[in-house]
């Protein structure tokens, strides 16, 4: 059994959706093959030195999960895109590209977080570029933590106001984009999360059937993890 999840947004006030997902390390993710946590695990991460809770917890917990045998992956997403080599060897989690291809029971999926798949969103893909390059990371790692700190709290609500002025189309994925890349990465299926539309896409490529799946986000309410077997897949509500 292989499991999928993307976008907790964990942060010291969402104390239920950490609970809810250290009970899923715990006692769902613990009888699984492998985790694929596909981004925005975190509200915010401003570098691997953060000590602020529930950091600390949930690093606790997924060492433990991983040292009982389940392999964990994660994949950057917007938020938490300055994770680094320091919570991967505290945790023994996996670090993935922007891009990841795994053979899923025999088929050929293509992961990633999503927000590169949003091209329409041309000032959020401007800021992507410059945020991920070596220069713009090496310069807010130098930082102190509580300049840090303030800063990712500023970046919040800007997120906020910004996404409240556009248009929910543009945040949403591109089709032409979607079929670019999963025809570059030769995949059929497509698992993504970031645009907190959860759903499964079923349209062709070159007269072919491919599939996109859209992971949900956690909520206070309720969260969902995608789940794969030899016999396919279904949907969790966890």
């Amino acid at each position: 059994m292989i499991l999928f999840i993307s976008d907790l947004h964990l942060s010291l006030d969402k104390p239920e959706i950490t609970r809810r997902f250290l009970d899923f390390l715990e006692n769902r993710a613990s009888r699984a093959e492998a985790l694929y946590i596909l981004g925005d695990l975190f509200d915010a991460w401003i570098g691997d030195d953060d000590p602020t809770p529930p950091n600390g917890k949930i690093k606790r917990r997924l060492k433990e999960l991983v040292d009982s045998g389940t392999r964990v992956y994660f994949q950057s997403g917007n938020r938490d895109f300055l994770l680094g080599e320091r919570f991967c060897r505290e945790t023994g989690v996996t670090l993935l590209g922007d891009y990841h291809v795994i053979d899923l029971y025999g088929i050929p999926t293509l992961l990633t977080h999503g927000d590169l798949l949003c091209t329409d969103d041309l000032p959020y893909q401007a800021f992507r570029a410059k945020s991920h390059t070596p220069e713009w990371i090496r310069s807010v790692l130098s930082k102190p933590l509580p300049l840090r700190l303030l800063a990712a709290r500023w970046y919040r609500l800007r997120s906020f106001w910004h996404k409240r002025k556009k248009n929910q189309e543009i945040m949403d994925v591109n089709q032409e984009t979607v079929m670019r890349i999963m025809k570059e990465h030769n995949c059929r299926q497509l698992i993504h999360g970031h645009t907190h539309r959860p759903g499964i896409h079923d349209f062709q490529i070159d007269g072919e059937s491919v599939r996109r799946f859209v992971l949900a986000a956690w909520s206070k309410e309720t969260g969902q993890a995608l789940c794969w077997t030899n016999q396919g897949y279904g949907i969790e509500k966890i």
